[in-house]
């Protein structure tokens, strides 16, 4: 085979291999809800404006995945995390709603789960209960769920469950990224005494004790 043949081949791999990936990342994909009505759209939002909020928690628009706005400091010093990233709504969320304060206050989102840990033992760099996806505990709402890093996001993703049902769950986020949307929902299934939440990325959720 001549050089340009094997170019020619070798480029037309190389385009169905990313046909491939893009039909897998497709397939993981979650359902986006509508906007929620009465408030602006993402591309109407400018950064720092309310665009949903969750039993009185606000979450704010950040522009950009990789945007950052400053340091968000509660009034007693808490670190809160960097306006307005995915990690600052959930610790927000559990200061303002559930007065809990994490004991290590950074690292980024897929630190928040800690791998080393067995389903259902106490992390304590969170002061949280951990939960492995799949669990033999149900996901409940107001639960602080955990993404792994991927390509293009190799910090993860955290956010906070909404609404759980027998077969889905919602999830309320800030700094949704590609996905755009401030709502989403996820697949719930229960096989085998565990249950789990489909998606591929989730490492698990955390609860206050």
């Amino acid at each position: 085979m001549s050089l340009k043949g094997k170019i020619g081949l070798g480029l037309a791999a190389l385009f169905l291999i990313s046909l491939i990936g893009l039909a897998l990342l497709m397939k993981q994909k979650p359902e986006v809800l509508p906007a929620v009505p009465g408030l602006p759209k993402k591309t109407q939002a400018n950064i720092g404006e309310v665009v949903d909020e969750f039993n009185g928690v606000k979450v704010y628009y950040n522009g950009a995945v990789d945007h950052v706005a400053g340091r968000n400091l509660a009034p007693d010093g808490y670190n809160l995390g960097l306006k307005y990233q995915c990690v600052e709504f959930v610790k927000r969320y559990y200061y303002e709603r559930l007065g809990h304060k994490m004991p290590n206050s950074y690292g980024h989102a897929k630190d928040f789960f800690n791998g080393a840990l067995k389903d259902g033992q106490r992390n304590a760099d969170r002061g949280l209960i951990q939960f492995s996806n799949p669990s033999k505990s149900k996901p409940k709402a107001e639960d602080l769920l955990v993404f792994d890093g991927w390509m293009g996001n190799p910090f993860g993703h955290v956010c906070i469950v909404s609404r759980v049902g027998d077969d889905e769950l919602e999830i309320v986020q800030q700094n949704p990224g590609v996905w755009g949307s401030s709502r989403e929902r996820y697949g719930l299934s229960f096989e085998d005494g565990k249950w789990e939440i489909e998606g591929g990325r989730i490492l698990g959720w955390l609860r206050r004790p």
